[in-house]
């Protein structure tokens, strides 16, 4: 039976509808239509996370009818086997790896700007000691890096090489995220927008894109073996 992966809010709820969910219980929809009816859910956990920036990732089974798109499905009958927790460290330890991975894209573009850097570290420190004064100083790091990424967006429409340009951009908004995810209220928002941000620098960087990819999927499942299971 198909296995996919499917971000949820608090107490096992759906992001969009009114949908409830049970460890083990199927659910059943006689209507299938993507963005509409259905169940849906993604083949990785970083697809899944760019759609609902929930607070538990679960593992789901799939059956009956389906319509399949690149980076999501919906399916007739569809039940959760397995739920963990994802918290706000997870948000930011996702966030730092994923900024790493495409930072240098912009240091080769702007080796002085050393803001998408610091904001990396600073969501490091914070990941580290989650104190108040390391919490600050993600905000403060995080605005910093917000500077440079527009910065970069500025020269993105204006530059002759566009994609290099582009892939800057990502990497600033990745290392931005970064920090963002160390103090905002539901950090996995800011963890869909570094998500989405590395797959912008991966489209940019064409046939290297899909190593970068491969590396957050590889990421993710690593990280699942740690998460706490949802027990409710």
């Amino acid at each position: 039976m198909k296995k996919l992966y499917k971000f949820l809010r608090t107490d096992l709820k759906s992001h969009y509808g009114d949908c409830t969910w049970k460890v083990g219980e199927w659910k059943h929809e006689d209507e299938v239509k993507l963005c509409s009816t259905g169940f849906h859910a993604s083949d990785t956990p970083l697809q899944a996370l760019g759609y609902v920036p929930g607070e538990i990732l679960s593992v789901v089974e799939v059956k009956g009818k389906s319509k399949i798109e690149n980076d999501k499905s919906a399916w007739s009958d569809m039940r959760v086997v397995k739920a963990y927790l994802w918290q706000k460290k997870d948000s930011v330890a996702f966030s730092i790896y994923a900024a790493e991975l495409c930072i240098e894209n912009f240091e080769k573009i702007y080796p002085d700007d050393k803001r998408p850097r610091e904001a990396i570290e600073a969501a490091k420190k914070w990941l580290i000691d989650p104190s108040p004064e390391n919490e600050s100083a993600a905000s403060s790091a995080s605005s910093a890096a917000w500077v440079a990424e527009s910065a970069a967006r500025s020269a993105a429409w204006e530059a002759e090489s566009a994609e290099s340009a582009w892939s800057a951009e990502s990497a600033a908004r990745s290392a931005r995220s970064a920090a963002l995810s160390v103090w905002v209220a539901e950090a996995a928002w800011s963890a869909a927008s570094s998500a989405s941000s590395v797959e912008s620098a991966a489209r940019s960087a064409s046939s290297a894109g899909k190593d970068l990819i491969k590396k957050i999927d590889a990421w993710f499942i690593k990280r699942i073996k740690v998460l706490e299971k949802y027990d409710k």
